[in-house]
């Protein structure tokens, strides 16, 4: 079983990140490291391989400066890492660098892959669109929010998350799935597995030897500007000693507010 999963490199969601003077995030203070749910999709990739044999490939699409993740890939089970040198103008975009990075790669090994994992959304921009993009571009089936993948006879049984539960579905291969977070989290790496890591030469694929379509990357969607939430007004504390008393006085507060 070959596995390949999509990694974006982002800022550390764990920081607070406010917009700057330039009116773009002030990212000064977060370092960057792989998006959660990519890192889960990585997880539960290395576990279904280590339980049932293959291999795990990590494909990336940015700069020099996206190695990062693709390294801590390496340290944690990835067989092989690419970087797709490139920048998507929006999901779209993104979807046609990883899907014509994917059809090179499978070119050059003679076969596709099993499985594509991308994470459910990324969280920078928490748009959850590149995975449902990429199984388009690829005519693949398709399945979101998977949180385990189990073998079976010439398919795999997925495991989705719904709102009330979950859902078990079968599903052909090749296919794409999106990937929710599981009952696990990814493992931390070995000191030997990061120093090797360290060493390893990532083979970086350039965008002109791309094969993607006339307009593939014009942007589907334009960016106006970053807004922060509005800071919330101050309330107002009822101080009645009496139930009763503090029950009328904050009827009486919202009934001036016209809340009532």
């Amino acid at each position: 079983m070959e596995i390949l999963v999509c990694m974006k490199q982002v800022p550390d969601d764990s920081v607070e990140i406010r917009l700057g003077k330039d009116g773009q995030p002030d990212l000064s203070q977060a370092e960057s490291q792989g998006n959660a749910f990519d890192t889960y999709a990585l997880e539960m990739a290395v576990r279904y391989i280590e339980a049932n044999g293959g291999a795990v490939t990590v494909l990336t699409v940015g700069t020099e400066d996206d190695k990062a993740c693709l390294r801590n890939s390496l340290s944690v089970g990835a067989a092989k890492v690419v970087l797709v040198e490139g920048s998507g103008t929006d999901a779209a975009g993104t979807a046609a660098l990883l899907a014509a990075g994917i059809k090179k790669l499978e070119a050059e090994n003679g076969a596709a892959f099993d499985m594509v994992f991308c994470g459910r959304e990324s969280t920078d921009y928490i748009g959850g669109e590149v995975g449902e993009i990429l199984a388009e571009t690829l005519k693949r089936p398709f399945v979101t929010d998977v949180v385990e993948v189990e073998p079976a006879d010439a398919k795999v049984v997925v495991k989705k998350e719904l709102e009330s539960g979950y859902l078990k579905v079968e599903s052909p291969i090749p296919s794409v799935f999106t990937i929710a977070k599981p009952n696990y989290d990814p493992r931390y790496p070995s000191v030997k597995s990061k120093i090797a890591a360290r060493r390893a030469k990532i083979p970086t694929v350039a965008q002109s030897e791309l094969a993607l379509e006339d307009g593939a990357l014009n942007a589907k969607v334009s960016h106006k500007a970053f807004l922060e939430p509005p800071k919330r007004e101050a309330g107002v504390l009822v101080k009645e000693a009496d139930a009763a008393t503090a029950v009328a006085k904050a009827l009486e507060i919202l009934a001036a507010d016209k809340v009532l």
